[in-house]
């Protein structure tokens, strides 16, 4: 396939800048076909602009008009399969079964809200009748809906090249709202984004919207992405990656002369806590289980788990020998790029040379090379307890296992982590009532409470959180996957005695839509 090369900037192609790069493929170390230029200053500003002229026209679209943009962007990356599975596996070494289902997931969930969409109570409107007559002070006529937040800057994931970038979830909610969108592509995936981002730009053609409906820069956050977010016209940012470049990000749009909302999804260890009696009846199935999870993409999911909790004694010693083996055999693989190589090696040596750590199974990486491979520590509660960086991500396939001495040393390690997206239980009904302070602890620890599962893998759908305290993300009021994933890109919006021709469908008398809302404190969907 060929490339342009250059970023989209609406309907227009960028310039071929002075300052270009080129994708690798981080199994072979070589440099693949298509030479990538970054998005100038001027391209920076001139998509920020577009956007901005295209939000209010945006914004002001029927559920209708919005729901069947969003099915044309599924339906255009559809057409753009056999291309973006081509190249997906030369950008990340992942397979191509890989790539087949990340696209399908991004697909899914651009209907999904299309669905959303032109069902439409997720404006939650909400009506209060006048009384004119009331004493002592008259009640106005109040009517209240959520409305589109303004033009969104999305940044591309390393891990999720397709389902968290340049036509993921974040640009799918935001499109939803009525938020036009800037993305930024991530630089070790500039192919798949220009296949992706062109996918978009064609169906805002064929749609009949304005140009600043999308646009698709090219480069580092720290060459675009920053000046990005510096652009008044940029109103929220949603990003996925690194704790580090979240935070950089977050503490930019603070910065600002307005600041504005960044829902970073960054830092997570997802720890899993195995009670007694599923330890001792069920060890062989819980340690493939979680020999799976922990290797699983190799270790690059967010939702990993980098901690496992046991409960001292002879079977917890049973299940760690016999998951150290499980882990021995395993293969590693690929890193997604060379960022993630170095950081996972440092992480996995500090862990290693701990003085209060036990490596368990480990595989000495090759030197140059992009292949990570399993390791397995184990430390006990008291240790960490004293020493935070044994809480520390090592993004990759490697886990932490500690044992505790008790449900009380127990709740105090679970207090003392940081925010997850999400904390596992294991337990065999014998093992109920299971103590109301660790739940309570794991329940104000994360945003996703798991009973006998694995936290690998996401459920696209209306009732998933995908979200957590600092520093799984930015806002734990927010999601980044399901339908609620809407409200980030979406404000609170009320109008008072405001005549009906000047209000929205969604406000005016006879409910035209036919949505459900609540009127004088009834849900109805009547008129």
């Amino acid at each position: 396939m060929t490339f342009h090369g250059r970023s989209l900037i609406g309907f227009s192609h960028g310039s071929e800048s002075t300052g270009t790069f080129q994708a690798m493929n981080p199994a072979t170390g070589q440099a693949l076909d298509g030479t990538f230029h970054t998005a100038s200053a001027a391209e920076v500003r001139r998509a920020a602009e577009l956007a901005r002229e295209a939000a209010a026209v945006l914004a002001g679209t029927s559920p209708s008009e919005r729901a069947a943009f969003l099915r044309a962007v599924a339906d255009e990356l559809e057409s753009a399969r056999p291309d973006i599975v081509a190249r997906m596996p030369l950008e990340t070494a992942l397979p191509e079964g890989r790539a087949n289902g990340e696209l399908g997931r991004t697909i899914g969930q651009l209907r999904m809200f299309a669905d959303l969409v032109e069902e439409g109570s997720w404006v939650d409107a909400r009506l209060e009748s006048a009384q004119p007559d009331r004493a002592p002070v008259p009640k106005p006529d109040l009517r209240y809906m959520r409305i589109a937040l303004g033009p969104v800057a999305v940044f591309g994931a390393s891990n999720f090249p397709l389902a968290f970038s340049v036509a993921g979830g974040d640009t799918a909610s935001a499109f939803a709202a009525g938020c036009p969108v800037v993305a930024v592509s991530h630089f070790a995936h500039p192919g798949i984004s220009e296949i992706v981002g062109s996918a978009i730009q064609r169906a805002v053609k064929a749609s009949g919207l304005p140009e600043g409906t999308f646009s698709l820069l090219q480069g580092t956050g720290e060459d675009v992405g920053i000046p990005l977010v510096d652009h008044p016209a940029i109103k929220a940012v949603g990003f996925t990656g690194s704790r580090f470049g979240g935070l950089a990000i977050a503490e930019r749009a603070a910065a600002r002369k307005e600041p504005i909302p960044v829902f970073a999804e960054m830092s997570s260890i997802n720890p899993i806590v195995i009670r007694p009696h599923a330890l001792k009846t069920r060890r062989d199935p819980l340690v493939a289980g979680l020999a799976g999870s922990v290797s699983l993409g190799v270790g690059q999911f967010c939702t990993n788990p980098g901690l496992v909790l046991l409960p001292a004694g002879e079977d917890a010693e049973a299940f760690i020998q016999d998951f150290a083996a499980a882990m021995d055999d395993s293969k590693g693989g690929t890193a997604l790029h060379a960022g993630i190589t170095k950081a996972y090696n440092e992480a996995t040596q500090a862990r290693a040379s701990h003085a209060n750590v036990e490596t368990l199974a480990s595989t000495a990486n090759d030197t140059g090379s992009n292949r990570v491979n399993p390791w397995v520590f184990r430390t006990t509660a008291a240790a960490l307890l004293a020493d935070e960086s044994l809480t520390g991500e090592a993004f990759g396939p490697s886990t932490t296992i500690v044992t505790y001495d008790g449900d009380a040393e127990l709740t105090r390690v679970i207090a003392s982590l940081e925010g997850q997206l999400t904390m596992t239980i294991q337990a065999d009904p014998a093992d109920h009532p299971m103590d109301a302070g660790v739940v309570r602890a794991m329940q104000e620890r994360c945003g996703r409470l798991i009973v006998n599962g694995f936290p690998t893998g996401v459920e696209v759908c209306s009732a998933m959180v995908h979200g957590g305290p600092f520093p799984a993300t930015t806002d734990a009021r927010s999601t980044s996957v399901g339908t609620a994933a809407i409200e980030r890109f979406s404000r609170p919006f009320c109008f008072q005695d405001v005549p009906q021709d000047l209000l929205p469908e969604a406000l005016r008398d006879g409910n035209p839509l036919g949505i459900w809302r609540l009127v004088d404190g009834e849900r109805t969907k009547e008129a």
